[in-house]
């Protein structure tokens, strides 16, 4: 049982791109609209953009 002075275990969560897990508090996190994506560090963060499409920018597929 825990003493007052000690806190709670921390949530793990996994890194969307490399699936490590990591504490919530110190992985980066981008929020969707229905979602939140974790991630470990920048590193992971740059390969998950990288596979995202551009916002604003047009589909030249659109209207064909």
């Amino acid at each position: 049982m825990l003493n007052k002075s000690e806190n709670p275990p921390e949530g793990l969560v996994s890194c969307e791109v490399c699936l490590k897990e990591i504490p919530r508090s110190v992985g980066r996190s981008q929020e969707g609209s229905d979602y939140v994506l974790h991630f470990c560090g920048d590193n992971c963060f740059v390969e998950w953009q990288k596979g995202q499409p551009e916002a604003g920018k047009p589909d030249t597929q659109a209207g064909k």
